[in-house]
C-alpha cells in the first residue's frame, strides 16, 4: 500500500509557521503543531496511517523542542527508509520583518533566553542554515500577507497530493431571524413577488413545485439568476486561487420559507452541474 505524504513544517520563529499549519490543515491534511520529532516513528505506527482516504499528514516542528536539531536528521531518513514520502518546508523572513512581527505580538522568542530580540534571531539563523539547506521548499514571507502565504502553501501541497476541492455551502434564510453568521456572499431576494401572500401558497414551501414555479417563473427571477450565476462562476474559481478551503452561499428572503429557498434550490443545481463538492441546507424553512 501507498504510504502518505508527510509535511515537516519548519523554520524561523515568526516567519508564518502556524498560518502555513493551517492552510495545510484546510487542503485536508491531518496536521499537528509542535510535534517532539522522537515521537515520530511511534506515532507513525499508528492506524490513521493505513488509512486510504488520508491525503496527508503535516507536523509543525522547530527550536521549541529542544531536541529537534540534534535528533530529526536520523528520525527523518528512517521514516524515508520505511516508505514514506516526506517533505520538508521551511520558512524564513527577513531580520526586519521578524522584529516588526514579534514587536506586534510581543511573544517571547525560543533561543533569546535573556539576549536581546536580534540576537535570538540571528543565533536561530545560524542554528538552522543546514536545516534550511536540506529543505526540499524554502519560502521567504517577508512579503507575503496571510492570503499570499496561504496560496503559497496550498501551491506547494496541490504538487504532493491531489487536494480535496473547495467545499460550498448553500444556505436560505429568513432576515428576519438573522443573517447567517458564517456566510462569506450574501443576497437579498425580496426584491421577488412573495408567495406568501397568495392564499393557495402561503402554506407551502420552495420546495414545492407550486412555490417553485410562483418564484422561478418570473422575469425578474430569470435575469437575476443569469447574473448572479454569471458571478458565481466567476468568483469560485477566484476562491479557489486564495486558498480557500469552504465558500458558503447564503440566499436571504423575509421569512426564509418560500423565495430564498426556491432561489438557493437553483444556485444549489447550477453548482452542482459544474461538478463541484456542494451541499444545501434550508436554515428557516420550518420558522413559522
Amino acid at each position: 500500500m501507498k504510504k502518505p505524504v508527510i509535511i515537516i513544517l519548519t523554520g524561523l520563529s515568526g516567519s508564518g509557521k502556524s498560518t502555513a499549519l493551517a492552510a495545510l490543515e484546510d487542503a485536508g491534511f491531518y496536521c499537528v503543531d509542535n510535534m517532539p520529532v522522537l515521537l515520530l516513528p511511534d506515532f507513525l505506527e499508528l492506524p490513521i496511517f493505513r488509512d486510504p482516504d488520508a491525503l496527508g499528514f503535516a507536523f509543525g516542528m522547530d527550536l521549541r523542542e529542544k531536541s529537534f536539531l540534534a535528533s530529526h536528521r536520523d528520525v527523518f531518513d528512517d521514516a524515508a527508509a520505511r516508505g514514506f514520502n516526506l517533505k520538508t518546508i521551511f520558512l524564513e523572513a527577513d531580520e526586519e520583518t521578524l522584529l516588526r512581527r514579534y514587536s506586534q505580538t510581543r511573544r517571547h522568542h525560543p533561543v533569546a533566553r535573556g539576549k536581546g530580540l536580534l540576537d535570538g534571531i540571528r543565533a536561530e539563523q545560524r542554528l538552522m542554515t543546514s536545516l534550511k539547506k536540506s529543505a526540499g521548499y524554502v519560502l521567504n514571507t517577508s512579503r507575503f500577507n496571510v492570503h499570499e502565504l496561504k496560496a503559497a502553501i496550498k501551491n506547494i501541497a496541490k504538487k504532493l497530493i491531489k487536494l480535496a476541492p473547495m467545499r460550498i455551502q448553500v444556505i436560505s434564510f429568513g432576515f428576519k431571524h438573522g443573517i447567517p453568521g458564517d456566510a462569506d456572499l450574501v443576497v437579498d431576494v425580496r426584491f421577488l413577488a412573495n408567495p406568501y401572500f397568495v392564499p393557495e401558497l402561503k402554506d407551502l414551501d420552495g420546495t414545492t413545485e407550486a412555490v417553485r414555479q410562483f418564484v422561478l417563473q418570473s422575469e425578474d427571477a430569470r435575469l437575476f439568476l443569469m447574473k448572479y450565476f454569471d458571478l458565481l462562476d466567476y468568483l469560485i474559481p477566484l476562491y479557489e486561487k486564495e486558498g480557500k478551503a469552504y465558500l458558503s452561499v447564503a440566499v436571504g428572503c423575509t421569512g426564509g420559507r418560500h423565495r430564498s429557498v426556491a432561489i438557493a434550490g437553483r444556485l444549489y443545481d447550477h453548482i452542482q452541474a459544474a461538478g463541484r463538492h456542494v451541499a444545501i441546507t434550508h436554515r428557516d424553512i420550518d420558522q413559522h
